[in-house]
């Protein structure tokens, strides 16, 4: 037990794990509320290519020697706003729209970085971040960041329940359908913002969809889903972090600390949707049993 013990706690003795370990959980948190409501409203592909969107302006901030944060926050402001309009467009399908737009503008980025000479390093950082690399500003601006967007989560909860079970109801109402659209494609891009320097752009996207679809195999209550969701990402950080330091520190083998978290994600969802399927199995087999009898 105190091995166990000393193997979950050692690596965040540092000071640097410990400020990985707290920008982790604060990512968790958000990510695990909005990929409910991500769920919810089957907006699966739209956040990947949100997450695809902002690359070209955290490459155009990077090669500037910008902030990566604002450089994200307008390319996430911009395609937030042109996915939201394209989507109410009865001209223009929506699936090969949000395609192209995550083709070119990520292209558009690798293009940018390109032109730097530490291109294969630079693009690596870009993509899959750097979650040991974050300092106390970074902590802040993602505590911030989650702030805001809970808080308008919160702000339109009702609106947000009713267009996403109820749409035709929600536009009877008087509810304005794109206002509610652009506000939740706003807080998923500022969630990819949020995450942006810890774990890259190519890792988003698993932080805001395997917990919550993880959440949905145990529960189907809104409070619950949200509260697992947040828990199993949490949980997911924290073993990820400590796998990643445990290999790359006492056995030599370099672990991604990023990647790794995504993989437990993977792991986690995988272990309960194995141990859903058994147990619908097995109802299913004493229940056919019952009826033989």
């Amino acid at each position: 037990m105190l091995g166990i013990i000393r193997f979950l706690t050692e690596p965040f003795a540092p000071a640097y794990m410990q400020r990985a370990l707290v920008i982790s959980l604060l990512l968790a948190a958000l990510s695990g509320v909005v990929g409910v409501v991500v769920q919810l409203r089957r907006l699966s592909f739209m956040t990947d290519a949100l997450t695809h969107s902002v690359f070209p302006g955290i490459a155009i901030a990077f090669v500037a020697g910008e902030s990566l944060f604002v450089g994200a926050l307008i390319a996430g402001a911009v395609a937030a706003t042109l996915l939201t309009f394209a989507a109410r467009s009865t001209r223009i399908d929506q699936d090969a729209f949000m395609a192209l737009v995550l083709a070119s503008l990520f292209s558009i980025g690798v293009i940018v970085v390109s032109r730097h000479r530490s291109y294969s390093a630079d693009l690596t950082t870009l993509l899959f971040g750097r979650v040991l690399a974050v300092d106390t500003a970074d902590i802040i601006t993602t505590a911030a960041v989650a702030v805001v967007a809970l808080g308008v989560l919160v702000a339109i909860r009702k609106e947000l329940l009713l267009r996403a079970f109820d749409e035709t109801g929600a536009e009877a109402m008087g509810y304005s359908l794109l206002r509610i659209d652009l506000a939740v494609n706003l807080v998923v891009a500022l969630v990819v913002v949020a995450a942006v320097r810890a774990v890259g752009t190519a890792l988003v996207v698993a932080l805001l969809i395997t917990p919550a679809a993880t959440a949905r195999l145990l529960c189907s209550r809104l409070q619950s889903l949200m509260m697992s969701a947040v828990g199993i990402s949490a949980l997911a950080a924290w073993l990820g972090l400590v796998i990643s330091y445990d290999a790359s520190v006492h056995h030599g083998i370099r672990l991604a600390a990023g990647a790794t978290i995504v993989v437990v994600l993977t792991a986690l969802f995988a272990v309960v949707a194995i141990a859903q399927a058994l147990r619908t199995g097995m109802a299913r087999r004493r229940t056919l049993a019952a009826v033989a009898t």
